[in-house]
């Protein structure tokens, strides 16, 4: 495989998530401390996450550290079980990466492509590989965020 096959691009870094069990403690630190910008919040029962969206940088150039907490710590997911929950790379054409990770044996968590919390869509590669599927994050939860136009230009 060379990157000349490869029908998509990974621009950057969109985000990187962290889990814990108290927001408001990780908040103090990356808001108060770093001064990053609170720009939304999130909350999905199904996903069990309690989320609020920092920011820093501008433009395309601009970062996500979204800060999470369970909105349940008995049930799954545990986002605060995985400090580092994931990390979120732009991609420059998310179903088109998909379709030819998933033709190359790259495995991918259910629930497909849908739109994140940032209202991107998003997807995301499962963790561990199977026999199936023979490659994965190795440990890793990896978001693949499809790029806005901008972010595409800018960093194309």
């Amino acid at each position: 495989m060379t990157a000349n096959t490869r029908p998509f691009k990974v621009l950057g870094i969109q985000q990187v998530a962290i889990g814990g069990t108290d927001k408001g403690r990780m908040k103090r630190l990356w808001v108060d401390m770093l001064g990053l910008e609170q720009t939304g919040t999130f909350q999905s029962e199904r996903e069990n996450v309690d989320e609020d969206i920092l920011a820093m940088g501008k433009g395309a150039m601009k970062v996500e550290v979204d800060i999470m907490q369970p909105m349940d710590i008995e049930k799954k997911p545990a986002v605060h079980a995985t400090p580092l929950n994931h990390i979120g790379l732009w991609i420059d054409d998310l179903p088109k990466a998909v379709e030819w990770l998933t033709a190359n044996g790259v495995r991918f968590a259910p629930g497909g492509i849908r739109k994140g919390a940032a209202g991107y869509d998003i997807t995301f590669l499962h963790p561990k590989s199977n026999d199936e599927f023979p490659i994965a994050g190795e440990g890793v939860l990896i978001e693949l965020v499809q790029a806005p136009a901008d972010v595409i230009a800018a960093l194309s």
